[in-house]
């Protein structure tokens, strides 16, 4: 499936640009040099008849990611989010992706309700109107659930949409591998992993019982944080192709006249969209990851309702320590323990100078101190980023790619809302919070109670463990005289941690 056939899908995606109009619309955003606008003309041009037309009636880009299908147009979701990037005109055009893009038929959505749920539509649901909101991967429907009372949003899934989505991936698995051979500088991005992960993250879209599962254990997480509404799943009306959660009446977040008219204040919108994301980052090591303006709604009081739970991002504790220590030491324009923690977490290699990447960060850093939102050029700003983490040989973290991807869709939520905000301020109390509780004496006592807790587990186990080690030594032959000498060692040691745990327990309890 990833063979060079898909050259053929790749240079129709060239194509499909060129024919629609959105060549010249995309190189002029991303600013790109002469060099990339005639490279891009000569592989576009010649194929301009075997693009796909797509919809006239949508504006050029929009028109193309459309037309070249699901994969695409999460790219174009994201990039919705980044007017400072790609400028407010194709922003405000790419926005439409979010949850406006052309809806399947009723007629198709009850076909696909019935086979899943397996009872006639008429009898689960007293209503079913047409779609509401349709996306990349699914629309969405109000009802009202027979015998029941209150309304209800039904999600399904398109139809094809599992073939439409291994056809994108596996042409970007193909872009990957041309850039990783033609491009070496590149393997330190791990292009492949990227593809990969955005596989495994998209795949977890396509069956909506995860994302049920999901929302349910977000909503568990997050049942106390003010300002924030989940709506509740209906588990006997979801399947793998249909999902069924509670309505919930709002504002979309992306209409920015309607919030003003319901006299909502949008510089407080801002930061509490941001500030809820961090604390669920940080707090709970598990967010929602795909929060652009079509998953958010404004509540009549002011809470933001969070929606679509398919792209959820998972951090470990130790992953959050980190990346707490890192937002913590830019807020406090401690440069020097910013680029510490990066070679303490191995994300730069340990032969590269901490001082130079210590100096190389606070140029980063420092012009963005005092600015609001609206005198920052991001574009300007990741652009040397990215020379920075290139020339001290930085690789892409996977296990960080949602995390990094989902602060810069929050950010542009949060600056569609409030342009003048200032990310550093609203992020400080989160931050600070989080590491009062993490890295210091409570947390150290809580990092010893946890080793004991998984010692204890262990224990059962020690004797057969030094029996098997001893059966490996008597194997090793000559080695058997010396590693005997060892043994007692290893029982002093693991005797020696059992009596220090039991010592700091004693003192806790």
């Amino acid at each position: 499936m990833r063979g060079p056939h898909n050259i053929w899908r790749l240079v129709r995606t060239g194509a499909t640009l060129e024919r629609t109009g959105a060549m010249n619309v995309v190189l002029d955003a991303f600013q790109a040099p002469a060099s990339l606008r005639i490279v891009a003309k000569t592989l576009g041009w010649p194929f301009k008849w075997a693009g796909l037309k797509g919809d006239p009636s949508m504006p050029p880009a929009t028109r193309a990611l459309t037309a070249l299908g699901p994969a695409y147009i999460k790219f174009g979701q994201i990039l919705s989010t980044r007017p400072d990037v790609v400028g407010d005109e194709l922003a405000l055009q790419l926005r439409v992706l979010q949850d406006k893009l052309p809806p399947f038929t009723l007629e198709e959505a009850r076909k696909t309700i019935e086979a899943e749920l397996e009872i006639p539509v008429d009898e689960l649901f007293s209503e079913l109107g047409p779609p509401v909101a349709a996306a990349s991967i699914a629309q969405v429907h109000k009802g009202r659930v027979a015998g029941g009372d209150g309304a209800v949003a039904v999600k399904v899934l398109r139809p094809g949409i599992e073939k439409a989505f291994r056809k994108d991936i596996d042409a970007f698995y193909l872009a990957a591998w041309i850039v990783e051979i033609f491009a070496p500088g590149s393997r330190r991005l791990r292009p492949l992993d990227v593809i990969e992960h955005f596989e495994g993250v998209v795949r977890g879209e396509l069956d909506l019982r995860l994302e049920s599962a999901a929302a349910a254990e977000f909503a568990a997480n997050t049942g106390k944080d003010d300002g924030l509404q989940v709506p509740d799943v209906r588990w006997l009306l979801s399947s793998r192709r249909v999902m069924t959660l509670d309505w919930a009446d709002g504002i979309p977040a992306g209409d920015v006249a309607a919030i003003d008219a319901a006299g909502h204040d949008r510089r407080l919108l801002g930061e509490r969209v941001l500030r809820l994301f961090l604390q669920h980052a940080l707090r709970d090591g598990y967010f929602h990851a795909d929060m652009h303006q079509g998953n958010l709604k404004i509540a009549p009081n002011g809470d933001i309702i969070l929606l679509d739970f398919g792209i959820m991002g998972r951090i470990d504790q130790y992953t959050r320590r980190v990346y707490a220590e890192i937002l913590f030491g830019f807020i406090r324009k401690d440069f020097r323990r910013v680029a510490e923690v990066h070679f303490e977490a191995g994300y730069v290699p340990a032969d590269r100078d901490v001082d130079e990447f210590a100096r190389a960060l606070r140029a980063v850093g420092e012009p963005i101190f005092g600015m609001d939102a609206s005198r920052i050029s991001m574009g300007r700003l990741l652009n040397y980023l990215f020379e920075v983490t290139e020339r001290f040989g930085m690789e892409t973290r996977t296990e960080l790619i949602l995390l990094q991807r989902t602060m810069v869709v929050v950010e542009g939520v949060a600056r569609s809302l409030n342009p003048h905000i200032n990310i550093w301020e609203v992020a400080r109390p989160v931050v600070e919070d989080y590491i009062k509780e993490s890295i210091g004496p409570k947390a150290f006592l809580r990092d010893i109670a946890d080793t004991a807790r998984v010692a204890a587990r262990f224990g059962p186990r020690l004797p057969q463990l030094a029996e098997e080690l001893l059966i490996q030594q008597s194997d090793r032959g000559p080695e058997r005289r010396r590693l005997a000498g060892v043994t007692p060692l290893i029982w002093m040691g693991i005797g020696g941690g059992l009596v220090a745990v039991g010592v700091v327990l004693g003192a806790l309890l």
